[in-house]
């Protein structure tokens, strides 16, 4: 079988079909660097540019800068840069599978090898945005040398670009670059400027030069949102490969849903045209709502669900929004009692659009989103998703939610531990453990050894230092928790759920 290539492109003959890039396509100049070669950036920005591209309307391609020595090149070179993302999904409760070579990135560099090449692609006049996703960890101040070859650090390295185009261009403000990180912390575009600045200054660099940097750059906050799970299992990559008709190292699959929000004046809009062939890709002065919606909707509903689902026996999302009840609760804590008791200021037409997409989302028979991972600090998921929910809610309404109730209750379930190995706690689910990744797993343990379920409920609700304050004192809501968790504890978990929803329709529209 054949291997993606440009040369292998007109020799393929898929069983499904596959949208493949036009020759021009891999003419257009280069107009974007790139810090990360991951699947998050395949799946997102780098497809974004490629459709608008084909749209006519960006017309730009993407140099990479790979930053670490991990990893294989090599299939990049081989395939001249060519991947496939398989978007399969639903969207508006339809099926979508969808295959699309791309083609927007034109070459792939190594910062410790190939820096010289790096350096000059900066002083390109046709270079006019840089997008990174170096992990978390990558915007981070570290005392470093930015005249080194390569300097050791992402903003090292994204500053050393910045000053040979400074050099290049005489100091020219109509040569500043659009920067958007895309990684995951919140005003990743402020605190990467702050940090280029500062090394600046720790680099001694002459003050003409960082008033150009300070000036004529822009660093956009923003937010990426789509689930691109990575390289398939062997065997969903044997079945892509026989219904593509050709072999490819880079196959990428993706979901459907994709945000990508950034903050931005029209200038911003000019530079990132590619904003035009994608609705998705929202450019405003401020995204804090788009923050919102997601933390709130979607984590939020994530962390009131995943012990509630787990513990009535589902291990995936998309397991339980087959089970009618389990989809009913979804449905009804996020868009019942989590929407109206947002703490922010959010258009209502776009949150229940947002929560409708979400609602989507989970139901994605394609992506194996599994509950047990999503438990992962639970305490602290719950403080920092809900709580101010909570409170919102009760301010708005007065009124206790039973959904937001039953679900905290099966987190203090959840919390149950039995055995402790290894200084990790597990709890039991139908005869079987189940590891606790909790920093508060200890303090859960000693409650629920030497107190009745009403007790803990009472005593967990008090704790300020888990809250930030006394949610006992919510009208109802610590009486609504121990009548749950008493319930699950007697009848099942799964039969409480019942009770709840066993003639209730979920809303799935």
């Amino acid at each position: 079988m054949t291997s993606l290539s440009v040369q292998s492109l007109p020799l393929i003959q898929p069983q499904v079909d596959v949208s493949l890039p036009a020759d021009s396509l891999q003419h257009l100049p280069e107009r974007v660097l790139q810090f990360g070669t991951g699947v998050l950036l395949r799946g997102l920005p780098d497809y974004l540019i490629d459709k608008a591209n084909r749209q006519g309307i960006f017309n730009g391609r993407i140099v990479i800068v790979k930053s670490t020595d991990g990893g294989d090149m090599s299939a990049f070179s081989r395939q001249d840069n060519l991947y496939t993302l398989c978007i399969r999904g639903v969207e508006n409760q339809q099926l979508v599978e969808q295959n699309v070579v791309c083609s927007a990135i034109s070459r792939v560099l190594s910062a410790k090898q190939q820096w010289d090449d790096v350096l000059q692609v900066a002083t390109s006049p046709d270079l006019q945005i840089v997008i990174s996703n170096t992990t978390e960890v990558g915007i981070q101040l570290v005392q470093d040398d930015v005249r080194q070859s390569p300097p050791e650090s992402f903003p090292g390295k994204l500053l050393a670009v910045l000053y040979a185009r400074y050099q290049a261009f005489n100091g020219d403000p109509a040569k500043g670059l659009v920067i958007v990180p895309t990684e995951l912390i919140p005003e990743n575009g402020t605190k990467l400027e702050a940090i280029l600045l500062e090394l600046a200054h720790r680099n001694e660099f002459e003050s003409g030069f960082i008033d150009w940097l300070e000036t004529a750059n822009t660093c956009c906050n923003s937010l990426v949102d789509r689930i691109v799970p990575g390289r398939p299992d062997p065997a969903i990559q044997h079945a892509l490969t026989e219904q593509l008709g050709y072999e490819d190292d880079l196959l990428t699959i993706s979901e459907v849903y994709r945000l990508w929000a950034i903050e931005g004046d029209e200038h911003v809009r000019q530079i990132l045209s590619f904003h035009q062939a994608d609705e998705n890709v929202i450019i405003r002065p401020n995204i804090d709502q788009f923050r919102e919606l997601k933390l709130r909707l979607l984590n939020g509903t994530h962390t009131l669900s995943c012990g509630l689902a787990y513990l009535s026996g589902f291990d995936t999302v998309r397991e339980a929004m087959e089970d009618d009840r389990l989809a009913a609760f979804i449905s009804s804590v996020m868009l019942g009692e989590l929407l109206p008791g947002i703490p922010y200021a959010v258009d209502e037409k776009i949150a229940q659009r947002f929560g409708f997409q979400v609602l989507d989302r989970f139901r994605n028979p394609f992506i194996e989103h599994r509950w047990l991972a999503i438990t992962m600090q639970y305490s602290a998921k719950m403080q920092m998703r809900n709580v101010a929910t909570l409170l919102h809610y009760y301010q708005k309404l007065n009124v206790t939610p039973r959904y937001i109730s039953l679900g905290f209750a099966a987190y203090l379930l959840f919390m149950r531990a039995t055995t402790q190995q290894d200084e990790v706690w597990y709890g039991e689910r139908n005869g079987e453990t189940y590891p606790i990744y909790d920093g508060q797993a200890g303090y859960f343990a000693d409650l629920w050894a030497r107190l009745t379920p009403q007790e803990l409920s009472q005593t967990v609700l008090q704790n300020t230092t888990l809250w930030g304050q006394d949610l006992s004192q919510l009208p109802g809501f610590a009486e609504s928790v121990t009548t749950y968790l008493t319930q699950m504890i007697e009848n099942g978990v799964l039969a409480t759920v019942c009770t709840q929803f066993d003639h209730y329709e979920a809303v799935t529209k």
